[in-house]
């Protein structure tokens, strides 16, 4: 599959998909949110690929927000579908992937670029990176989700300040507010990434697949996560993973588990 705006390659069962505009700061348009979509979606139905790390190219960003040129003039009724469109396509279905996706936030990561890493399952940050909500200060407000993520992660007031101010926090804030699990310098992120990938890969994907939609759940409206937690629950004592994964330790021994 050829992209325009991404990169997209695999190793060792990881995934890494960059966003690929430097020359914009990485910033998301239409046709980069369509080839992410795909790239996500492609990678759903590979076998090979266990976890995947999302990232932006160049040193600078990892994505600096939307290409607001393409929306300037749109109407209310225009942006609306914009938005719905975006979350389904793109914010969404990475939240709800049933890979683990690591965010690696390199430089700049404001409005969508954010939005981007939140939807993500957990964020690792370089040092030099800065995160944050503009919209307000352009007349908008956030439309990929940043309104509802953020005050999962980081609480209520804090999430009401970064988006009142239209402000951005380094890395060291955002480690602090619980946005990023790590922080590390720029030149390791990615090594950084790919070993937390490791660590998740040892482990059983079909557990993990059933601990994401758990996990979710309980920031669904009209959903009891406690009841979804009991239904994966139990649908993981079915799998070859778990009769793997109990032989091996009452074995003494690594397990090895089929994925199945």
């Amino acid at each position: 599959m050829e992209f325009q705006n991404i990169l997209s390659e695999k190793n060792q069962g990881i995934l890494q998909i960059t966003v690929n505009r430097p020359s914009k700061l990485n910033a998301l348009n239409k046709a980069t949110i369509h080839e992410l979509h795909e790239a996500f979606w492609a990678a759903g139905g590979d076998e090979d690929v266990k976890v995947i790390i999302l990232t932006g190219s160049g040193e600078k960003a990892f994505v600096a927000g939307a290409d607001i040129s393409e929306f300037s003039d749109y109407s209310s009724e225009e942006g609306k579908a914009l938005a719905a469109q975006g979350q389904e396509k793109l914010f969404n279905y990475i939240a709800n992937f049933p890979k683990p996706v690591i965010a690696a936030i390199n430089g700049f990561a404001l409005g969508g670029g954010l939005e981007l890493a939140l939807a993500a399952h957990f964020r690792i940050a370089s040092e030099n990176a800065k995160m944050g909500l503009p919209e307000v200060s352009l007349g908008v407000i956030p439309g990929y989700g940043g309104t509802q993520r953020l005050p999962q992660l980081v609480g209520k007031g804090r999430a009401m300040e970064m988006i009142m101010t239209a402000g951005m926090i380094d890395a060291n804030q955002a480690l602090q507010y619980n946005l990023v699990n790590h922080v590390t310098s720029q030149e390791e992120l990615l090594e950084f990434a790919e070993k937390l990938a490791g660590k998740i890969m040892k482990n059983s994907l079909v557990a993990i697949k059933s601990a994401i939609k758990a996990v979710n759940a309980n920031y669904e409206d009209g959903v009891n996560g406690f009841e979804t937690e009991i239904e994966e629950f139990g649908r993981c004592f079915g799998t070859a993973d778990f009769e793997e994964g109990t032989s091996a330790f009452l074995n003494k021994r690594k397990a090895d588990f089929p994925g199945e």
